[in-house]
């Protein structure tokens, strides 16, 4: 009678193997990012990142060749722009949302590139002299009540940009703030040239409709050698979101999102990267008999591969870089 309760426990078990190899989310093409998907848009491949940091990828590089106009020309239309929903955006920010829009291993793969290349930037600072203690001065736009931004790298000026004013002053990484609705004045005339080491726009760049005039501005104030971060996933507010960004998959996304950076200004540099941190390989599953012997054996591996899954299946995390 005992070898019932144990035989149950192994049945359930194989219906967890079962769901596991056959994951039909995992074997989507496209489904975790565009790593794998056939090279396009003068791809180079999933490559290291020319900044060689630890997790990020390089899926391709722009030059100006690769746009069909000239910088500052500009190709995108109002409709282009249109958004389901056109009212004022202060009205939709009103209420505060203490909430992530991405999932905890997005977050964590964010912050982790925000060390690299924040650390890098503070590494050279400190060493050239500029600034003793390499703090980094850093400006959010599209800003919240958490930047995401490392714990572990200097930072000296910190500054939000967003909508909705609890949310900003709840955001205990910056060292101040400005309510203000970039599709409505999206010039950054309280910053003078030259001011930041970075920029950054997290998951907010396709509720954008005067891209052009930010991104010019974004040019304007980043100091020679700094860094444009715009991040995004494939989640978003279908209502707020502009027509093109609906109509693309991630590669086009991509692409609109670097040409926005080359039609707006000059770059020394435009790149997209996948920065999501790769998960762990899936162990090797124990054989059918292991199992049935031993099922805490089975089980384990069950968890572990489950959790794996997990991951792979995720929300991907995608930058496009422009270097000034």
């Amino acid at each position: 009678m005992n070898a019932f309760p144990c035989l149950s426990r192994a049945l359930l078990l194989l219906v967890a193997v079962a769901q596991l190899t056959y994951n039909p989310l995992a074997m989507c093409e496209g489904f975790a990012g565009v790593a794998g998907r056939p090279t396009s848009h003068h791809s180079k491949g999933a490559t290291k990142s020319e900044s060689a940091l630890s997790y990020s990828r390089q899926i391709c590089s722009f030059d100006s060749d690769d746009f069909a106009l000239p910088t500052g020309d500009w190709p995108y239309t109002d409709a282009d722009m249109n958004r389901l929903d056109n009212s004022d955006d202060q009205n939709f920010y009103s209420e505060p949302r203490f909430v992530t829009h991405i999932d905890d291993y997005a977050i964590q793969s964010l912050t982790e590139y925000y060390a690299e290349e924040m650390g890098e930037t503070s590494r050279q600072k400190k060493e050239s002299g500029l600034e003793a203690e390499g703090k980094v001065d850093v400006l959010d736009l599209c800003s919240s009540w958490i930047s995401h931004l490392p714990t572990d790298v200097p930072f000296g000026r910190v500054v939000g940009v967003g909508m909705n004013k609890q949310e900003l002053e709840t955001n205990k990484q910056l060292t101040e703030h400005y309510v203000q609705n970039l599709n409505i004045n999206p010039s950054l005339d309280q910053f003078g040239d030259n001011s930041f080491d970075f920029v950054c726009n997290v998951v907010s760049v396709d509720y954008l409709t005067k891209t052009r005039e930010i991104f010019e501005e974004t040019n304007r104030i980043l100091r020679p050698g700094g860094k444009c971060l715009i991040s995004f996933s494939n989640r978003c507010f279908p209502s707020k979101a502009i027509a093109m960004w609906l109509q693309a998959d991630d590669i086009d996304r991509l692409t609109i999102v670097a040409s926005y950076f080359h039609y707006a200004s000059e770059w020394n540099s435009i790149e997209a990267l996948d920065i999501k941190i790769p998960a762990a390989e899936t162990p090797e599953r124990p054989g059918l008999g292991e199992m049935f012997s031993n099922p805490a054996k089975g089980f384990a591996w069950a968890s572990t591969a489950s959790a794996i899954a997990k991951v792979k299946g995720g929300d991907p995390m995608f930058v496009v870089k422009g270097v000034k």
